[in-house]
């Protein structure tokens, strides 16, 4: 039985990038969770006696939102709901799961790469029928719905078993809880050429994962040491736990140095990766080199015909505006076009379902194709899996020849943390009235070709996007970005993102930060951030 209860709004359940996130005291509050799911479900058109896939990460709060999704999707009137054991399903499983099978959308309970436990981070975000995080206009509806909403609709229904696999009733819906991992294995397995990776693995080929305590854990056991080879342990923290392990299950430099150390040190992995709180960034470093999220997607492209998905080609490549320009050298060697899109995977549904792109990929960590819509960090590590095991050299290697072909793009993005938010808005604001004054301008070397705030003219809809980040080019074709992130919980996080492109191999060896130190200096003179911020540094450095 259902019932209707009264509810008041919340001010502050507006979405970001990636659905609503905010710290578990929040969502904790006396129907806040509820009003959200509701406001969702007000907001995303005729789902009657349909299906809706839900899924989370395992952070704290996880199984208990669960639970008020299912017996809300209940009294809503949806007609089955489909939830991963334990109530664990990763991003891109989740995407998969709705596309495979014909669900009309899903719910992911996840904050990503932020932390977990009770006084740290929770999300909630809807994806549509595609697969992918719900676009612009359904996240600016259930934003407007969240500041009129009165009332939500819940059943008075036990608890819903999550930990046994199979169907039971809540009300008149069907809920079916299914393995999270057999139907990704399957796709995966799909996609990629396991017999080459298994044999590469086999001759000796060692590789390190880790799974950070996050989500991904029970998918890289089954598919990389029970169905590839790999010898037991090349998994690292694959359990899920709901604080990550008093860990930030954020894959890069900071949060897994250690795997990074162990790859990097004599005798180590030829390859390792990790990822992050939902399965859907991935970090991939290979003995000797580190590489940058921006190189990964130009060197998955530029040899993606080597697995069996992609030996066709791509239909093209999408890329986040501030990620490097690397993958536009690949898409114009290969005659297909670029697109540049704002930061946030939904901007890349409309073109992978268009058809218009294979291959997508953000700066922050993030890589996939068109088998999902949404990006995929275990899909990127198969795939350099597929590669290393087909060319049969090292990571390395791979990386140096890529670099030889195109040049390299020296690449580092500068994040300052919890910033004040209102200082963060002021610096951005005075940039922004700055900008047409900047061409011409010139600081040490550099001569400021020209100056925007980024805007996206989506190609398949005609919608456009403004306000996605102050972008500053040089003559010489260097760049700094600006933008504030919109996946933290609290406070503001200033993005920097810094590149300069290098045609000759013989100077491909130099330090990043060296190489980027003129760059660094200008963002800072023209950002004045240590003034505006009282930061005279940045927190974390990738």
């Amino acid at each position: 039985m259902s019932v209707t209860i009264p509810t008041t709004p919340f001010t502050d359940q507006k979405p970001g990038t990636s659905g609503l996130r905010k710290k578990v005291p929040v969502f904790t509050q006396p129907h806040y969770a509820e009003n959200f799911i509701q406001a969702i479900f007000d907001s995303i058109g005729d789902f009657k006696g349909k299906t809706l896939v839900i899924g989370g990460d395992g952070r704290y709060l996880n199984r208990e939102v669960i639970q008020t999704t299912i017996k809300m999707a209940a009294a809503n009137g949806f007609g089955k709901v489909m939830v991963g054991q334990g109530g664990i399903l990763s991003t891109p499983a989740a995407s998969n799961m709705i596309r495979k099978y014909q669900a009309f959308g899903g719910i992911i309970l996840s904050a990503s790469h932020n932390p977990g436990g009770p006084n740290e981070d929770f999300g909630i975000k809807y994806n549509t029928a595609n697969g992918g995080p719900a676009p612009e206009k359904i996240t600016d509806a259930i934003y407007e719905r969240t500041k009129l909403i009165d009332r939500y609709r819940i059943s008075e229904a036990p608890d819903v078993s999550l930990d046994a696999i199979g169907t039971s009733k809540v009300d008149d819906m069907e809920v079916e809880v299914f393995d999270p991992v057999a139907d990704y294995a399957e796709l995966m397995e799909q996609l990629f050429d396991f017999d080459a990776i298994r044999s590469h693995i086999a001759a000796g080929f060692k590789i390190s994962f880790d799974a950070m305590s996050a989500v991904t854990g029970p998918y890289a056991k089954e598919i990389l040491e029970n169905r590839l080879g790999a010898p037991e342990g090349s998994v690292m923290n694959f359990e899920p736990l709901e604080d990550f392990g008093g860990h930030h299950p954020d894959p890069n430099l900071v949060h897994a140095k250690a795997l990074y150390d162990a790859v990097m040190g004599e005798g180590g992995p030829d390859f390792g990766a990790a990822s992050d709180g939902d399965g859907d960034r991935n970090m991939v470093v290979g003995h000797g080199v580190f590489i940058t999220p921006s190189d990964s997607l130009a060197i998955l492209a530029a040899n993606a015909h080597l697995a069996p998905a992609y030996k066709g080609g791509l239909a093209g490549i999408a890329r986040s505006m501030p990620t490097s320009q690397a993958a536009d050298r690949v898409a114009e060697k290969l005659g297909i076009d670029c697109y540049e899109t704002p930061t946030g995977w939904k901007f890349f549904g409309n073109l992978l379902d268009a058809g218009k792109a294979t291959l997508c990929g953000e700066e922050s960590f993030g890589t996939g194709s068109n088998h999902v819509r949404e990006k995929d960090g275990l899909w990127a590590v198969l795939l350099w899996l597929n590669i290393l095991a087909v060319r049969g050299e090292s990571a390395l290697d791979v990386v140096k020849k890529h670099w030889a072909e195109y040049g390299r793009n020296y690449y580092s993005r500068h994040d300052y943390e919890g910033i004040e938010t209102e200082a963060a808005n002021a610096l951005m604001d005075t940039l922004r009235a700055r900008l047409d004054t900047l061409a011409g301008t010139t600081f040490r070397d550099l001569t400021v070709a020209e100056a925007d705030d980024f805007a996206y003219h989506d190609p398949v809809d005609g919608s456009v996007s403004r306000h996605q980040g102050i972008r500053i080019l040089f003559e010489n074709g260097s760049r700094v970005v600006f933008r504030l992130s919109g996946t933290g919980t609290s406070g503001a996080t200033l993005r920097v993102y810094l590149e300069h492109y290098e045609p000759d191999p013989a100077k491909h060896e130099e330090d990043t930060q060296e190489t980027l130190a003129d760059l660094i200096a200008y963002a800072e003179h023209v950002a004045e951030i240590a003034k505006r911020t009282g930061r005279t540094a940045p927190t974390v450095i990738t």
